[in-house]
């Protein structure tokens, strides 16, 4: 450590480093790049006691107790070389392993020296922008709704398993290790010690397993003074952990849980308003990227305003292009039949089923495109794929005082580095985690993340659709509850490369928020951002503005004109790519029908709920997803399984 330190913080542009900007400014003197503040939370021995404006190493300001500020964040922090040789990997493995979880979890940043102790440096931890923790749930228990309540007991639920799984489920019985940041719960580190009864960590090394009896008896005095709409049900869930005291009761536990918390969404209204579009941007001459919707102006479409999705084509133009359109259409289809069945579904289908229904979906449109790669001859790097980025607002309803209202679930189907953020005036979160190949080093524990990004190749993707068969293909399926107003943003690589969203959510948000600027108009604004500012690639975003708290006659109505010239119609493709895709280059796509009508209840949850498996089998074999678009299309199935069996060589 060393005493009375500069106050100074160092430029990140690498092409800069000026070493000797003032604390508190916001862009660099000498080259204008926006300046880093990152703040870490330092774990070791007797941390608590360092005195607050110490620096250690020349390089870390304390601000708080174990809040450390970063003054040269342009440098990799210290890494020990071996690491996972060493008594460190213990203790670092759990975060590794649990790295898919960081919208709620902390990750590894470094290490550094302080005296003779080595120090953990955790980044991603729950800190404001100012270097402050956010608030405990604890503290805020007593002011939340009934809703927000419930979503917080969810969230704790869900991390249950996979913190068990990796000895570190103590995390979630430490009172002061939970945060709230809004609707989301995040912790500040992970402990794999049982905590004693003051709620004191015992140590790094548990005699047991943290229990569901454990669990319950952390929520009890939250129960106590739970929301009186909520309050007995609760009570009684714990009841239940308490006296059953084993994992086998979880998924009962969750069902319940789930019944809840969507009986209290269901109170609130729920209003959503969506658009999208695509650019080729400044520097490419064909655009591989596609969107839903891309212009909602005049549209009658049973999707809208449920359906967002977001594909970024990989496999060059005629490649690319093709396999972002054809997962499109495939996704719409098979999207519009699922709402049909849930429309007329007489009971909740819960989360599980839901994902894996939705899994079942992109699996059918990995292996059209992968089955369109091997007709082709296509193999290795010549195979084309897409990313995908989709939202789908599963209109389930629930029964209330007031009459059946939407349940406000949000799901989330992610494959590849095409992102979502979800956005309100107070803060970007993102949701989403790339599947490149700096997460898979990560989270099989060959590297820390900051060791990871300096491959060459670590933004490199492990994952697309239609690049191998579907059965080496995971899908990440997320489930959010909409209980305040926010934006949920889907977009490619081309407006979230450079940390673009994070720099200009604000700016850009705030108009929409305050009701000054139509949405159709800020996904335009964002795209003009993003040319301007990466301009590198193609770009697509996608905005579901989801309000629970105003009329739908406050939001600003878009005007008529045309969308700006920047804007590509997703059903516009090359005549390279149709020629791959059809027969004809003169013959158009087909075109999306009404869906037929829907079986029988009784007959519609067989298949959801007896007959899942035989679905899932048939989607294996490649079967389920040309019986969905037969049933949907059958006219435009036909002629594209036609043409798909005759394609014609891609462009030279």
């Amino acid at each position: 450590m060393s005493s009375p330190p500069p106050s100074y913080i160092q430029c990140p542009n690498p092409a800069c480093l000026h070493p000797e900007n003032l604390l508190g400014q916001l862009v660099c003197d000498r080259c204008q790049a926006p300046l880093l503040y990152r703040y870490l939370w330092a774990v070791g021995a007797d941390l608590r006691q360092v005195p607050i404006g110490t620096h250690v190493e020349n390089r870390y300001r304390v601000l708080a107790p174990q809040i450390w500020l970063d003054l040269q964040p342009g440098q990799a922090p210290e890494i020990p070389t071996e690491w996972a040789s060493t008594e460190l990997a213990n203790w670092v493995m759990p975060y590794l392993r649990l790295y898919p979880y960081r919208l709620h979890l902390p990750v590894v940043h470094g290490f550094c020296k302080a005296d003779t102790r080595t120090v953990a440096l955790l980044d991603n931890v729950p800190l404001s922008r100012a270097g402050k923790p956010y608030p405990s749930l604890r503290s805020q228990w007593p002011h939340a709704s009934a809703v927000r309540q419930t979503y917080w007991l969810w969230q704790l639920l869900q991390l249950w398993v996979p913190l068990q799984d990796a000895g570190v489920a103590s995390s979630l019985l430490i009172d002061e290790n939970i945060r709230v940041e809004g609707w989301r719960v995040r912790l500040l580190q992970l402990r794999a010690g049982k905590p004693k009864p003051s709620g004191k960590p015992e140590g790094d090394t548990p005699l047991k397993l943290a229990s569901l009896q454990d669990l319950a008896t952390v929520w009890q005095p939250l129960v106590n003074q739970a929301n009186p709409q909520i309050a007995p049900a609760l009570q009684a869930l714990c009841q239940q952990m308490v006296a059953e005291n084993t994992d086998n009761v979880l998924d009962a536990i969750a069902a319940q849980l789930n019944q809840i918390l969507l009986e209290q969404a269901a109170q609130l209204p729920l209003y959503v308003q969506i658009a999208g579009a695509t650019s080729t941007g400044p520097q490419r001459a064909h655009n591989e990227d596609a969107c839903y919707p891309a212009n909602t102006q005049g549209q009658a479409d049973p999707a809208l305003p449920y359906l967002g999705i977001v594909c970024d084509g990989i496999g060059g133009h005629a490649g690319g292009e093709v396999a972002s359109h054809l997962a499109l259409k495939s996704l719409e289809l098979q999207v519009r039949a699922l709402l049909v069945e849930v429309e007329e579904q007489a009971e909740l289908l819960p989360p599980d089923v839901v994902a894996q229904q939705l899994e079942a979906v992109v699996r059918v449109v990995n292996n059209m495109i992968s089955n369109q790669n091997d007709t082709q001859g296509r193999a290795a790097r010549q195979r084309m794929g897409t990313t995908l980025a989709m939202a789908l607002q599963l209109p389930q309803t629930v029964t209330t005082a007031s009459g059946r209202r939407n349940a406000h679930e949000l799901y989330l189907a992610h494959v590849g580095d095409s992102r979502a953020y979800w956005i309100t005036p107070h803060y970007c979160q993102l949701l989403t985690v790339d599947d490149d190949v700096a997460t898979r080093d990560v989270r099989t524990g060959r590297s820390l993340y900051q060791e990871a990004v300096r491959r060459p190749d670590s933004g490199a993707l492990t994952q697309a659709l239609g690049t191998r068969d579907a059965d080496s293909i995971h899908t990440t399926i997320q489930r959010l509850i909409v209980e305040e107003d926010g934006i949920l943003l889907l977009c490619s690589d081309g407006l979230s490369d450079n940390g673009l969203v994070e720099r200009s959510w604000e700016t850009i948000a705030e108009s929409v928020f305050e009701h000054k600027t139509a949405l159709e108009t800020a996904v335009q604004s964002w795209i003009e951002f993003a040319n301007q500012h990466n301009g590198h690639d193609n770009v697509s975003l996608v905005m579901l503005y989801c309000q629970v708290s105003k009329d739908p006659a406050q939001l600003v109505k878009p005007t008529t004109s045309a969308p700006p010239a920047t804007a590509t119609p997703n059903s516009e493709l090359s005549e390279a790519s149709k020629a791959l895709l059809y027969d004809d280059a003169d013959e158009q796509a087909p075109e999306a029908i009404a869906t037929e009508p829907a079986p029988e209840p009784q007959e519609r949850y067989s298949r959801w709920a007896m007959g899942f498996g035989a679905i899932v089998l048939a989607i294996a074999l490649g079967v389920a997803g040309l019986l969905i678009w037969q049933r949907v299309d059958p006219t435009g199935f036909q002629r594209t399984q036609d043409n798909l069996l005759e394609i014609f060589e891609s462009e030279n």
